[in-house]
């Protein structure tokens, strides 16, 4: 017999400090596995699949983030439905939104710029509290040098070198629309240090680790160990380059995603 589905795209934001990334895994607690196990509660065992728009790491969180969600019977009260999502899901998730598409679109597939933070301070060991969303460096940063390196990211480059374990078939030309660095002015608490910072970056798509790499050699920067020329260079199709360090996890924030 056939079946009708039904398909809803839903944004969600999360704190990831408690989970082990997004994916599904066996015997992990991850996002996806929250979401799933009070959908199905909420739906009281009925049949339905979760897509998500891309995976996060462990650690990192979404101020926004979006899966599609298919069933097979419609959502009577989408404003209902999400107080009842919402009133399910463990304290670190929120659902924010969620709308009717037809079966055309595709999560995956369906053309989005994708906008992560990474918010960081630097010369100080700074207040514990801080810790699930901001990385603290403790060495003092040049981040006047630090902004001129993350504006070299702009554009269309090779990231190779900022893939991690990058295979020989991997495709790695890929177009950067914004990566800056500016003072934070987005997240602010109490126990905050007086002073710190985000880079933003903007893109379609990103690699496994992309932009921890890409922050981890703008920490490299800031502290002296590599130079412009560098990163430059590691952005050119010749580059045999391989960075070796990834800035930790818990900086990192999914903060917008919008599908065109």
């Amino acid at each position: 017999m056939f079946n009708k589905k039904y398909f809803y795209v839903l944004k969600v934001q999360y704190l990831g400090y408690r989970f082990h990334g997004w994916q599904k895994q066996p015997n992990i607690k991850t996002v996806h596995l929250m979401i799933d196990r009070t959908l199905n509660y909420i739906f009281e065992g009925k049949r339905f699949k979760t897509l998500g728009s891309g995976r996060t790491d462990a650690m990192v969180s979404a101020q926004e983030a979006a899966f599609e969600l298919f069933v097979y019977e419609p959502l009577d009260d989408l404003d209902e439905f999400l107080a009842l999502f919402n009133h399910n899901l463990p304290q670190d998730i929120r659902a924010l939104s969620v709308r009717q598409v037809d079966e055309s679109f595709n999560i995956i597939n369906h053309a989005k710029v994708k906008e992560y933070l990474y918010v960081f301070a630097h010369g100080n060991k700074f207040h514990p509290f801080c810790a699930p969303i901001m990385t603290t460096i403790l060495e003092p940063l040049d981040i006047e040098l630090m902004k001129k390196g993350a504006k070299l990211f702009e554009g269309f480059h090779n990231f190779k070198t900022y893939c991690y374990k990058a295979t020989e078939n991997g495709i790695f030309d890929r177009e950067i629309l914004t990566c800056e660095i500016v003072e934070n002015t987005i997240f602010t608490a109490n126990f905050f240090p007086e002073t710190s910072f985000l880079l933003r970056v903007r893109g379609q798509g990103f690699m496994r680790n992309q932009i921890r790499l890409m922050m981890g050699a703008l920490i490299k920067l800031g502290r002296g160990d590599l130079t412009l020329e560098y990163i430059k260079d590691s952005l050119s199709p010749e580059s045999i380059e391989v960075m070796d360090y990834i800035a930790p996890a818990s900086g990192l924030i999914l903060n917008k995603v919008d599908f065109e």
